[in-house]
């Protein structure tokens, strides 16, 4: 399968590159920059991009000085440009903390890169700047860098972002007429890509999976289930943190597909190691943690299952951070892993985004009640309900969470939020409940609007429908104020931990 590789120089948004790259329906993978370049030949890539950014800048001189000699069409962004100067030998500098800027810019290139492309354009600029033009380069307008004799490009703007005028242009030129791509990559292509790469993982073996009836789990079983059959074994464990009536759900959907699903009722077990403990990264780790510790335990009750099945995506490992990008928080079935494992990981979906997924799903032909169902946390309430673990304030959680699903869906708001759901706060405040003063915690709701979990923006819910929210919730669970969040992401992050 054609493929552009994309090294990864440790920010936080370098995948915005592979999403678009994608968009272009041509398959990348995204690797750590300093990836040796004999491992990157082996993928026989046609085209390598260099992407960066703000944020935790890394020296390019750790990049493989090999990679240089790699006779395949290169294209530095941002960070990357400056990385790709250096690694043929120019200078650069970038400064640190500095933001991107909007800017006017015009390119003379007359290259395959920039065909079809207006002249003059507005870009969104980054903050790394080429002080010294490497032998054999030459400036092609500002910020527009290219070698005279091979297809390799520098550009300080950033083209994947939507502040840039004709930058998806930009890069569909680079993966179609510099790397002379086919764009035959599909959801479709995948699913057998995924299938055979799962057949040579696995061999003989048998896998366990970690169900939780969200949408990232249910097509990775399903996927494992299209590749290996009844050598599946799905778990899914009730850990006290999951949505009203969720478990039961999702133990009738599986049933009905074929799929072997033991069930675990692990709720005891969890809230006692969760008891008192009001950090979110130390729930985050306690319960993935736990979560392998289970499965593990299951796995030997199945007797020779050795591999371990995530619905891990893209998103989930950015978040929680590498050796080259920060943690921004450890999702359970990343940041959450302890060191030491007995199961193999197999995680078919982790350089997926979000959207993907779901065409994943659509392929495989799960319903669309399933496939469109909003993203749900592994540490499940967990991380929405603020503060201390406990069955009474989690009931609440569920009540108030369920009506504010059942509203929006009654509405036909559904399916144009991204994702909707509650936090209960532990911060009281007096109210009045049955003519007498009441002392009771605060209920949050959030709703927004994206298309990869990686940017969001708050969704503007009409008046009517939040007062209708609001008093459902006043009426019929003992909260005393229904907040409703209008942050976005970035600075905020879509769950509060």
């Amino acid at each position: 399968m054609e493929n552009i590789v994309i090294l990864d120089f440790g920010v936080q948004y370098s995948q915005l590159t592979g999403r678009r790259i994608r968009e272009c329906n041509v398959y990348c993978e995204i690797v750590p920059f300093d990836t040796p370049a004999e491992e990157i030949r082996k993928k026989d890539p046609k085209g390598l991009i260099f992407a960066g950014g703000p944020g935790q800048i890394y020296s390019a001189s750790d990049c493989d000085k090999a990679l240089a000699d790699l006779q395949v069409p290169m294209l530095g962004i941002c960070y990357g440009a400056l990385a790709l100067a250096r690694l043929f030998g120019g200078e650069g500098v970038s400064e640190k903390g500095a933001g991107y800027s909007r800017k006017q810019i015009a390119h003379s290139s007359g290259s395959p890169l920039f065909e079809g492309i207006k002249q003059d354009l507005s870009v969104c600029m980054g903050a790394s700047q080429i002080t010294r033009i490497p032998e054999g380069f030459r400036a092609a307008g500002e910020g527009v860098y290219e070698h005279t004799d091979r297809p390799v490009y520098a550009l300080t703007f950033r083209p994947e972002s939507e502040d840039t005028e004709q930058g998806q242009a930009v890069l569909r030129n680079f993966v179609t007429r510099v790397c002379g791509c086919r764009c035959e990559w599909t959801t479709a292509s995948y699913v057998d890509m995924a299938v055979r790469e799962i057949r040579e993982q696995v061999g003989d073996g048998r896998v366990v999976c970690g169900l939780s009836g969200g949408v990232d789990s249910s097509v990775t079983a399903t996927l494992i289930h299209k590749a290996i059959g009844d050598r599946l074994t799905c778990i899914f464990v009730d850990h006290g943190l999951m949505r009203l009536h969720e478990p039961e759900e999702v133990r009738k959907a599986f049933a009905d597909k074929g799929i072997k699903v033991i069930y675990v009722d692990a709720r005891d077990r969890f809230l006692s190691l969760l008891a008192g403990v009001t950090d979110p990264e130390k729930k985050r780790k306690i319960i993935g943690a736990e979560f392998i510790r289970l499965f593990e335990e299951e796995a030997a009750k199945i007797g020779d299952a050795g591999f371990l099945a995530q619905g891990t995506i893209y998103p989930d490992i950015v978040e929680s951070g590498n050796k080259h990008a920060a943690v921004i928080k450890s999702h359970h079935n990343v940041g959450g892993l302890p060191e030491r494992m007995d199961l193999e990981l197999v995680e078919p979906l982790k350089y997926l985004f979000k959207d993907e997924v779901r065409n994943v799903g659509r392929s495989l032909g799960l319903p669309e009640t399933l496939v469109d169902r909003h993203p749900f946390p592994g540490p499940g309430l967990g991380v929405r309900c603020v503060g201390e673990l406990r069955v009474e304030r989690l009931d609440v959680l569920r009540a108030a969470d369920a009506i504010f699903i059942e509203e929006i869906r009654k509405a036909g708001l559904y399916g144009k939020i991204w994702q909707a759901f509650c936090m209960l706060l532990p911060v009281k405040s007096v109210g009045v409940r049955n003519e007498s003063r009441s002392y009771e915690e605060t209920i949050v709701l959030r709703a927004v609007r994206s298309t990869d979990a990686m940017t969001a923006d708050w969704y503007p819910i009409p008046l009517e429908l939040l007062e209708k929210i609001s008093r459902r919730i006043l009426s019929e669970v003992p909260v005393n104020r229904v907040l409703y969040d209008v942050s976005a992401k970035p600075p905020a992050t879509i769950e509060w931990e």
